[in-house]
């Protein structure tokens, strides 16, 4: 089969990419970041994906299916960049569907759509709007663009739709939200919470991609691990040291001290769980992941040892 990936020079869009080719499909992707190493197999092409040139790859591979991953998620990223590429990328990547015949359009969403409050559900379905964008507009650009890419479900009813709502992912790669949250040797919590977290092994999410490209369900679906389980354990796997700090003096502490630098929407994700009901996209699919519920943490603590913490100025 002929699938083209936009953003496929990404971390994890290399993960994705490798374990389509492993199954034989031929494989293009599409991204303003060179692969020079890309084994064979694997053709790139740089390009901005709002583009002609972008428009010319479609117009000349022909796609079966379109796996999309050109998103931002990084939350530090200047908002009109993350909006342009989040939104104005998958509308261009929508239209080329339509007008060079793809068959199948796969949106790799977040889990973060549903965003955390304290009165959500402690399982999200997909049925379920968006919440919480008043406190953290940072995701707005996401949540549109998970929207827009909904629409095709109804607007474009010649190919197959699958928007994937997929919970945080971690690995060898240390690429994500989840990722750089962790990156540190130290990792803020706040104080009184424990909120539960659902990690994807790297390697299980490209199986999910696989089986998604496999099976072509139609609809919007959550792919998850098999247990949610609480962020202080996550960060203990991690191999790194949960710092609880007092929710009052948290977003002063953010980026010194050996601590990450989160916008203050972002707090809310330490504070309340986001847990996803994924039941109806492994009845589609037939997935199910193969890695511990651990192995996503110590795999990524193999790969990135925590640097020795710097002890706070006296």
């Amino acid at each position: 089969m002929r699938i083209l990936v936009p953003g496929i020079s990404g971390k994890l869009g290399r993960v994705v990419a490798l374990r389509l080719l492993a199954e034989g499909h031929e494989i293009t992707g599409i991204d303003r970041r060179p692969w020079t190493d890309a084994p064979p197999g694997i053709t790139v092409f740089a390009a901005d994906i709002r583009k002609r040139a972008a428009e010319e790859v479609f117009r000349k591979f022909r796609p079966q299916t379109v796996v999309h991953m050109a998103t931002v998620t990084h939350l530090l990223a200047r908002s009109e960049d993350r909006y342009r590429i989040n939104l104005g990328g998958t509308r261009a990547v929508l239209a080329h569907c339509q007008t060079y015949g793809a068959e199948h359009f796969v949106f790799v969403g977040r889990h973060t759509y549903y965003g955390a409050a304290p009165d959500s559900p402690l399982y999200h379905t997909e049925d379920e709007p968006p919440l919480g964008l008043g406190r953290f507009p940072e995701l707005a650009d996401l949540v549109a663009a998970d929207l827009y890419a909904g629409t095709a479900l109804w607007r474009r009813p010649e190919f197959r739709t699958s928007i994937l709502r997929a919970s945080y992912t971690l690995g060898e790669t240390g690429q994500g939200t989840l990722g750089s949250f962790l990156r540190g040797a130290r990792v803020p919590t706040l104080l009184g919470f424990d909120p539960l977290f659902q990690v994807l092994h790297e390697s299980d999410f490209a199986e999910a991609i696989a089986a998604t490209v496999r099976a072509r369900p139609h609809g919007v679906f959550n792919v998850a691990a098999r247990s949610p389980m609480p962020l202080s354990t996550v960060i203990k796997e991690a191999g790194r040291t949960s710092i609880p700090v007092p929710e009052p003096f948290i977003a002063a502490a953010l980026g010194r001290f050996g601590l990450p630098k989160l916008p203050q929407g972002a707090l809310d994700h330490i504070k309340y769980p986001i847990v996803i009901d994924d039941r109806s996209f492994r009845k589609e699919t037939g997935f199910s992941p193969k890695q511990g519920d651990l192995s996503p943490m110590h795999a990524f603590r193999a790969a990135h040892p925590a640097h020795p913490a710097v002890p706070p100025p006296i």
